[in-house]
């Protein structure tokens, strides 16, 4: 996995989509390594990172609604969520084998595939296939690309071309 700063540079500048999908895996990897409850970090993260600048890395400007609705949402549709991604992987590799960092991202796009319906499956396979590859410089964004475009086929069938379409 690539060092924290990293992320933050991978990130397309100015769109502040972008940087809040950025910031959502960030928060819900944080969660799921310490614990953190929820409001704690989306406290923080709008607080102390969304646009400012912590321990020498600027986080870059994110749209802070955006954000808090990814997080929140796979918090509330976590348990919908796990078994639609579960499904997808291959056999052999539950999600609970998969990467903290993976899940997250898995997590993240997930909801925004089922829950917000303004954002084209390709964009949303697009956006989190780049910010795997903020995190990993293997295989990972090609496990992130079929995952999201299977998910994608099932969970809006009729939008669900091909992926790597430009943000929208």
């Amino acid at each position: 996995m690539a060092d924290e700063a990293s992320p933050q540079k991978a990130v397309k500048s100015g769109n502040r989509r972008s940087a809040a999908r950025l910031a959502a895996v960030q928060a819900l990897y944080q969660m799921d390594i310490a614990g953190t409850p929820i409001e704690e970090v989306l406290a923080e993260f709008e607080t102390f990172r969304l646009g400012h600048e912590l321990d020498g890395i600027k986080y870059r400007d994110a749209d802070p609604a955006f954000f808090r609705d990814i997080v929140s949402g796979v918090v509330r549709s976590q348990l919908e969520l796990d078994p639609a991604i579960h499904e997808t992987l291959r056999e052999g590799w539950p999600l609970a084998r998969i990467d903290v960092t993976l899940r997250a991202i898995l997590r993240s796009a997930a909801h925004e595939l089922r829950s917000r319906k303004d954002v084209p499956p390709p964009v949303v396979i697009s956006e989190y296939v780049d910010v795997a590859k903020a995190f990993f410089a293997g295989d990972e964004p090609r496990l992130v690309n079929g995952v999201l475009d299977a998910l994608a086929r099932k969970i809006r069938p009729a939008g669900a071309p091909a992926p790597r379409a430009a943000e929208g």
